[in-house]
């Protein structure tokens, strides 16, 4: 399954760009990176068997086992891409919650958006990490 993260905002050459970077190269599982700008901008197309999670404050904070078992679920079950969004400063309107199939949250804080993506690309290493029964997880 695709791990595809599409993500308003340029995040260039940055301390979180390396955050970034770090993670997703750790990634076992196919993975891609879209930027788009601020406003405006091509949403890739959603293809049959994708999933759409968006990051938003109003969303469910998931411990990261439960993560994990939500996207070996989707796996499992046939799912070709989970992709992940992250929005602009204003964030996502009702309709765009809506369509959602899962609403993430990192915990009620407001983070800014480039840690945001630094934070996402952990956690789906951490999950994946939790599948593959790899140490890298602590629970404790």
């Amino acid at each position: 399954m695709l791990l595809h993260i599409v993500a308003r905002g340029r995040i260039g050459r940055s301390p979180e760009a390396e955050l970034v970077e770090r993670y997703v190269k750790r990634l076992s599982w196919p993975y891609k990176l879209t930027e788009l700008p601020d406003t405006g901008g091509k949403m890739p197309a959603v293809e049959p068997g994708c999933r759409i999670v968006m990051l938003d404050e109003t969303g469910q904070v998931l411990p990261s086992r439960d993560l994990a078992a939500t996207l070996e679920k989707w796996r499992d079950s046939g799912v070709r891409e989970a992709r992940f969004l992250i929005g602009a400063a204003d964030g996502f309107d009702d309709a765009q919650r809506a369509s959602a199939d899962l609403l993430l949250s990192f915990g009620r804080a407001t983070w800014p958006h480039l840690l945001a993506r630094a934070m996402l690309a952990e956690q789906l290493y951490r999950a994946t990490s939790i599948l593959a029964n790899h140490p890298y997880h602590r629970e404790g």
